[in-house]
C-alpha cells in the first residue's frame, strides 16, 4: 500500500503544473485584449488568435517567475506595442522617408535604404533586425521586409521575437530591472537620457500603469528612462 501511494503521489506531482507557471492566453484573455485594445479602434490586420499563436512559439514569454512578473511582462510588452502602433491602429511606420539601412555589421540593403522601417506590433525596424528576424523564422525579411506587414501572424512573432531575442526587454522585466529598461531597448536614442521623461516615454509609462492596474499588479519600480 505504502509503494502504492507513492506511485500515485509521482502521477500527481508530474501532472500538475507549476503554480508559477502560466500561459499567456490565461492572462490575457480575448476579454482584456480588447480591453487594452478596442475593436472599434485597433486595426483588424491584429487578430488576439495570432498574438496568442505568436507568443505559443516562446514558452518563456509571459511565463517566467512569479503570476505578478508574469503580469509586469505582458503589461510592459502592450504598454510598448500601444505606443508604437497607435493603440494597434497602424501596421507600418507613418513616415516611411527615413534611412533605416546601416551596413557597417555586414549586412546589406537590398531592398533600398529607405525600406526597413518600423512595421508590426513593436515597429520593426533596421536592415539589421529584419535579417536576424528573416533567419529566425527561415524566411527572407532582409529582401523582402513589407512580409511583415502582410501577414498578422508574422508581425506579431516578429515583435514577440525580438522582445525575447534581439533585446533585453524579456529580462528588464523578468530580472527586476524595471520598466525603464524596455524603453532603452525599444526607442531609447530617442525617448531616454534627456534628463526629464520625453513625452513618448511617458506615454509608454502610463499605458504600462494602466495595463498593470488592469491586471491586478503593482507596477515595480524603475519606470523610467529619462
Amino acid at each position: 500500500m505504502a509503494f502504492a501511494a507513492i506511485i500515485i503521489s509521482f502521477i500527481l506531482c508530474i501532472g500538475s503544473p507549476s503554480p508559477t507557471l502560466a500561459n499567456p492566453s490565461s492572462i490575457i484573455t480575448e476579454s482584456v485584449f480588447r480591453q487594452f485594445f478596442p475593436s472599434n479602434v485597433a486595426n483588424p490586420f491584429y487578430t488576439y488568435s495570432d498574438f496568442i499563436a505568436a507568443a505559443n512559439g516562446f514558452p518563456a514569454f509571459g511565463s517566467t517567475g512569479s503570476l505578478d512578473v508574469q503580469r509586469r511582462e505582458l503589461a510592459a510588452y502592450f504598454a510598448n506595442v500601444k505606443q508604437e502602433t497607435g493603440t494597434l491602429q497602424f501596421i507600418r511606420e507613418i513616415n516611411q522617408n527615413n534611412v533605416y539601412c546601416d551596413t557597417r555589421g555586414g549586412v546589406s540593403c537590398p531592398a533600398g535604404a529607405m525600406a526597413y522601417y518600423g512595421r508590426g506590433p513593436l515597429q520593426l525596424t533596421w536592415n539589421y533586425n529584419y535579417d536576424a528576424a528573416g533567419r529566425a523564422f527561415n524566411m527572407n525579411l532582409l529582401q523582402n521586409p513589407d512580409q511583415v506587414a502582410q501577414n498578422g501572424l508574422l508581425a506579431w512573432r516578429a515583435s514577440v521575437w525580438f522582445w525575447m531575442q534581439n533585446s533585453n526587454c524579456h529580462t528588464a522585466i523578468t530580472q527586476n530591472q524595471g520598466f525603464g529598461a524596455t524603453i532603452r531597448a525599444i526607442n531609447g536614442v530617442r525617448e531616454c537620457g534627456m534628463g526629464s521623461e520625453t513625452q513618448p516615454a511617458q506615454n509608454r509609462i502610463n499605458y504600462y500603469r494602466d495595463f498593470c492596474s488592469q491586471l491586478g499588479v503593482s507596477p515595480g519600480e524603475n519606470l523610467g528612462c529619462a
